[in-house]
């Protein structure tokens, strides 16, 4: 293996919008943010919203709904 071809490797503190602070390893040499984090994220808090579709769906079988596509 050649050597001297990799990155430095250093400690970072990552800090994201909501207030949360994490200690990790990185490329990077300084200190950076993030706009979101698993505090703050919608996926990870349960605070998602959900599309509801159904709607759509019984409107476009409504319009569609007796058609089929024959050869």
């Amino acid at each position: 293996m050649r050597a001297d071809i990799h990155p430095a490797y250093s400690d970072v503190k990552v800090t994201c919008s909501c207030g949360a602070v994490y200690k990790t390893r990185s490329t990077k040499s300084e200190d950076f943010s993030v706009d979101v984090c698993q505090e703050c994220h919608p996926f990870y808090t349960g605070k998602q919203k959900v599309l509801d579709t159904g709607g759509r769906i019984d409107r476009f079988n409504k319009r569609f709904g007796g058609r089929s596509i024959s050869n």
